[in-house]
């Protein structure tokens, strides 16, 4: 079936038909209909999806849900709506927050790994059900990974950093900031396979020593941002020795 340059295929534009009243629709082609529906946000494009079969058809096309921000609806938003999110937008997803989404946990973002494989930036920042199970499934299936901020999901441990680090060598900024579980060990098997952090935010990581500074010194040459606030058992002065043409913040 052949497919235009939006990626809908011919057959999604048949259900438009001369019957439909609507001026808009028999003036524009439905391409550009599209185009019109790709510059709206998640409330408005919701609001479209309820104006006729086919504006609905338009407004849930996957095409439509590249870059989805929820934080705006994190008191509402549970499991079952990322599940879905995930199967309708599939593969056009790129970027996703669930920014202090409470009701997400591993099983949903089980279900998003497995669907939506090209996503590039992932926010999980305060979704405190999340466990170093999520982060086996982005390792599984979500290879194009780029950012990922898993700020205050205190159940990761070091395994999640090994599991990323297996799966997710694109990975160029990780915020794993609070994430108190993790030690050396974890950042050591981190950058052995993520070798091209550009920035790494560890603040809160309590368990850090300065010999967590040498693993990341050895394998991240492009690394430019550090964040080891309140990470007290590491001294000030090692950040800087470890290479001072980069800049890390330790306070």
């Amino acid at each position: 079936m052949r497919r235009d340059v939006n990626g809908v295929t011919k057959s999604r534009f048949e259900m438009f038909s001369n019957s439909d009243e609507a001026v808009i629709n028999k003036k524009l082609p439905k391409e550009l209909l599209l185009r019109i529906f790709s510059f709206l946000d998640v409330v408005t494009l919701c609001r479209c999806a309820q104006v006729s079969r086919a504006w609905n058809v338009l407004a849930l096309d996957g095409s439509n849900w590249q870059r989805i921000d929820l934080f705006d609806f994190q008191r509402d938003i549970e499991g079952r709506v990322v599940e879905n999110i995930s199967k309708r937008c599939g593969g056009f997803l790129r970027k996703l927050s669930l920014r202090g989404c409470l009701g997400v946990g591993d099983n949903a973002l089980r279900t998003f790994a497995q669907n939506c494989r090209n996503i590039e930036v992932l926010n999980l920042n305060g979704c405190t059900k999340t466990t170093d199970a999520t982060c086996t499934s982005l390792s599984k299936f979500c290879s194009k990974l780029r950012h990922l901020d898993l700020a205050s999901c205190t159940s990761i441990t070091n395994m999640s950093l090994k599991a990323l680090s297996e799966g997710c060598p694109l990975l160029e900024q990780l915020n794993i900031s609070w994430c108190d579980q993790v030690t050396k060990d974890g950042i050591q098997a981190l950058v052995r396979g993520c070798g091209g952090l550009k920035a790494l935010f560890l603040k809160g990581c309590t368990q850090l020593e300065d010999e967590a500074l040498k693993y990341i010194g050895a394998h991240c040459p492009e690394l430019v941002t550090l964040n080891l606030q309140t990470c007290l058992n590491i001294r000030s002065g090692k950040v800087f020795s470890i290479n001072r043409r980069r800049l890390y913040h330790s306070g």
